[in-house]
């Protein structure tokens, strides 16, 4: 599962990305709003979470431009605006849920897993691509019909390339997001990883994951 925190406060945004790559989501951060924006809009998500007082853009307009484009995706608003006008303003213009600051971590993490099992549950959380077929909600890959069997980090990593395929990822942003560590250029563990992986997934025939020289790695929607 993906989640993109849209939040100013460094330390707050940091604070929750800490926790939920703890519970094994994957996160992104933008620390002002039209930048939040632009990643809502460019990038598959599973959920965001946002504050309202934002620089650049405020919440309520994030929202609104979000509604537009995606209907769908489960939003938590996360911020100090505690007014009753505030919190139906915000369920009005399309939040699923509304969590005013400060908050208990356990609190926002239950809420977080609340909208994504409601969204699980409604909609097919499974991805096929040329011979693969992805099921995130159950963990399951298969190849040509028959299940592989891959590591937590093997599938966090193939999580990332599909939930991003078309885009380059670099090396830095694969480490921290499946590692949760600074890439080191001196250690080779992303290259080892990335060719495990593909012993397991491809064949002559699907060639999934591209290397793209000097800049990482992708997975490309095959014509």
């Amino acid at each position: 599962m993906r989640i993109l925190v849209i939040e100013d406060e460094h330390k707050a945004a940091d604070y929750i990305k800490l926790g939920l790559t703890q519970e094994a989501y994957q996160v992104d951060v933008a620390y002002e709003g039209q930048e939040g924006l632009h990643m809502a809009l460019e990038y598959n998500y599973d959920l965001i979470i946002q504050d309202i007082m934002l620089p650049n853009l405020n919440g309520w307009e994030i929202l609104k431009k979000i509604r537009t484009k995606n209907q769908t995706i489960p939003i938590i608003l996360l911020t100090a605006c505690d007014s009753i006008e505030d919190r139906v303003k915000g369920l009005n213009l399309g939040a699923d849920d509304y969590l005013v600051k400060p908050f208990a971590f356990s609190e926002l993490l239950a809420r977080v897993q609340a909208r994504l099992r409601r969204k699980t549950t409604s909609v097919s959380n499974i991805i096929k691509l040329a011979h693969l077929e992805v099921d995130f909600n159950r963990q399951i890959v298969k190849s040509a019909g028959k299940r592989l069997e891959l590591s937590a980090k093997e599938f966090s990593l193939l999580s990332l390339l599909l939930h991003r395929r078309g885009q380059v990822l670099s090396r830095t942003i694969i480490a921290e997001q499946v590692w949760d560590i600074n890439f080191d250029s001196d250690t080779n563990i992303i290259d080892v990883a990335i060719k495990r992986l593909r012993a397991k997934l491809e064949d002559k025939e699907h060639q999934l994951i591209k290397t793209i020289r000097g800049r990482g790695y992708c997975i490309e929607n095959e014509e």
